[in-house]
């Protein structure tokens, strides 16, 4: 798509107005009471071939009756993410959470580039091995690898819904760090001591460091939730691999928001033609919420649901709400 077509589809879009933008369908049943206390289901590999060798995805599954979805988290985070979502959804929908390459408990394959594209491949090898397209939703990185996914492979996504994208935001604030030495690790001979002091950090920490800045608030984290995000960093403590995987994506993230326009993530958005839900949080510090309208109205399909008290994973802080809408999106698409 020609740089004039997706400027004249977004004004058109924008005439169309704020409400009809946010007028977000919310499915008024399939979302039952469950218990959100439940521990995450049992993992399984599956295994999958890239252009950097075999790959062994490692995935959650919520059975549920037909249709399935199909979950992406963000830096730092693992399939664990979705739990609660997908307990929600699961009597409509059968969801499968992804440990991205990297992460969780997928070993990225030697020399895995760690970019949005080459999660996307692994993402794109697994959804051919589905029925039928996916709704496909994706928190932070994970929704723009789901982009690019929706970008390239329309006809695997029958819906996608963006939780909080990482879009291009080139902020200096050190408030969008879960711990501010982090600025500190890469600074040459400061580098050296904040990364000693980050090393002495503990599970614990590093999980209350995590929630404080992802969360709107904090405190409304159940303790078992809060557990096994300790258990799971303690966990990532002894894989090799995780560490690197993290920066390295970290590095390849912030190095995507600096390519020229025409590489842009915001030059993905037209592409994609699956019906959209963007939702984000009021109280986002990672990503900005003013980045949302533009991320809807660059969508052909997109509608905006910005939610108040509530920060950067919707899917953890607000998953009634967020079930109910991504249901209502479903129940929109009767084209898949």
């Amino acid at each position: 798509m020609t740089t004039t077509t997706s400027t004249a589809g977004r004004r058109g879009r924008a005439r169309l107005g704020w409400r009809e933008l946010t007028r977000v369908p919310l499915a008024v049943d399939g979302v039952p009471p469950v218990d959100l206390a439940a521990k995450p289901p049992p993992g399984r590999h599956l295994p999958l071939a890239t252009s950097w060798g075999p790959v062994r995805l490692h995935v959650r599954e919520t059975p549920g009756p037909a249709e399935t979805a199909v979950h992406l988290h963000g830096l730092a985070g693992s399939s664990t993410n979705w739990t609660d979502l997908a307990a929600l959804l699961s009597g409509r929908l059968r969801s499968i959470a992804v440990d991205l390459p990297g992460f969780g408990h997928t070993e990225p394959p030697p020399g895995f580039p760690c970019t949005r594209e080459a999660n996307a491949e692994a993402v794109i090898a697994l959804l051919a091995q589905l029925p039928g397209p996916v709704h496909l939703s994706g928190n932070s990185f994970g929704a723009a690898v789901a982009v690019e996914v929706a970008a390239q492979r329309p006809d695997l996504v029958c819906t996608l819904t963006l939780v909080s994208p990482a879009m291009p935001d080139l902020r200096l604030d050190p408030r969008r760090l879960s711990d501010p030495r982090i600025a500190l690790a890469v600074v040459p001979v400061l580098g050296a001591r904040a990364r000693r002091q980050l090393a002495t950090t503990t599970a614990a920490e590093r999980t209350a460091q995590l929630l404080r800045l992802c969360f709107a608030d904090p405190g409304l984290v159940p303790p078992h939730r809060f557990a096994e995000a300790v258990a799971e960093f303690e966990e990532r403590e002894g894989l090799a691999w995780a560490g690197p995987a993290l920066g390295r994506t970290t590095v390849e993230l912030v190095r995507s928001w600096l390519v020229p326009p025409a590489r842009s993530l915001w030059r993905r958005l037209p592409e994609v033609s699956a019906p959209t839900l963007v939702v984000w949080g009021a109280e986002d510090r990672v990503v900005s919420v003013r980045k949302a309208p533009r991320t809807a109205l660059l969508i052909p399909r997109g509608k905006l649901l910005v939610l108040p008290r509530t920060g950067h994973v919707a899917q953890m802080e607000r998953p009634r709400i967020v079930a109910r809408a991504l249901l209502g999106l479903v129940d929109s698409a009767d084209w898949c």
